[in-house]
């Protein structure tokens, strides 16, 4: 089965992104993306893959992936369950790790790093403790020290005891018809346009099909209709945004992720997550609060 693209984020101003992810979530696919990527789970035990390794995760788990190796960690949860905060991640493209290599003879020491993370790199429980805070503090951190965080965060991975590698010598994702029938492209589209009102018709245009046939392969493609998905992911854009801009109001995060009214973001966030917009802030801050404490 071919893996979705996932289309990362990153926020004007910012080299790469940094956030927290609950489960169930958007990016729980099989699924990758043309960015490195540095995942810990912090709660939650299950089965994860990366491209042709199979194996179980528990809280503490430190993975390093590199660009367009197909990921997915699935969680043991009861149904109905929601996860506040599951994982921890940071994504990174590669022109912003070679374009610093090459400003700076230091950065040098990260290239065996990066190479090997090709694969998939499982660090041991020691580097994942130290890893953990630096993480937790980048999250929450903007400028300079945003950027001296990530660079501490890679010079512990590259100096860590050496890590498992995942992947097989013989794996290589064949990319060839990933975006076979242009539903991939149109759904990189959108997580662009997120907020913009884009309708089936513009992105059928875009690929090249009829409006029907172009239904038909999205919805057999993603199992869902477009303007369902598009709620999910404008759903998901808000659980961040709730989750790391605490001061900010829910309404203003309901006209900027592309709601027109906010009784209508209410009604699509209950139904996709199980609450409203509030409980979920405050389930998150309830939890953060334990942990803090615990």
């Amino acid at each position: 089965m071919q893996p979705d693209l996932e289309l990362v984020h990153i926020r004007k101003g910012e080299s790469f992104a940094a956030w927290t992810h609950g489960y169930p979530f958007r990016t729980v696919r099989w699924h990758y993306h043309p960015e490195y990527e540095i995942h810990l789970v912090v709660a939650t035990s299950g089965r994860f893959y990366i491209g042709d390794h199979i194996g179980r995760f528990e809280p503490g788990q430190l993975i390093v992936t590199g660009p367009n190796l197909p990921q997915n960690w699935i969680s043991d949860i009861e149904p109905g369950e929601i996860v506040p905060a599951r994982s921890l991640v940071i994504q990174f493209p590669q022109k912003f790790v070679e374009d610093s290599i090459a400003g700076m003879a230091e950065m040098e020491a990260v290239v065996p790093l990066l190479e090997r993370s090709r694969r998939g790199l499982l660090f041991d429980k020691g580097t994942s403790d130290t890893v953990r805070p630096l993480i937790e503090t980048l999250i929450e951190t903007r400028g300079l020290k945003r950027l001296a965080l990530f660079w501490e965060i890679l010079d512990v991975l590259a100096t860590a005891p050496e890590p498992e590698v995942l992947a097989s010598l013989s794996y290589e994702l064949d990319l060839s018809n990933i975006n076979e029938g242009g539903v991939n492209r149109a759904i990189a589209y959108l997580r662009e346009h997120l907020t913009d009102d884009i309708d089936e018709r513009d992105l059928a245009e875009m690929v090249g099909r009829s409006p029907s046939s172009f239904s038909r392969a999205f919805k057999r493609h993603t199992g869902t209709t477009l303007v369902r998905y598009r709620n999910q992911l404008r759903v998901d854009l808000a659980c961040l945004a709730l989750l790391t801009r605490p001061e900010v109001k829910i309404a203003e995060i309901c006209y900027e992720i592309g709601f027109s009214n906010l009784s209508n973001f209410n009604r699509h966030f209950q139904k996709l997550k199980g609450m409203p917009p509030s409980q979920f802030r405050a389930t998150f801050n309830a939890n953060e609060a334990f942990r803090a404490t615990g």
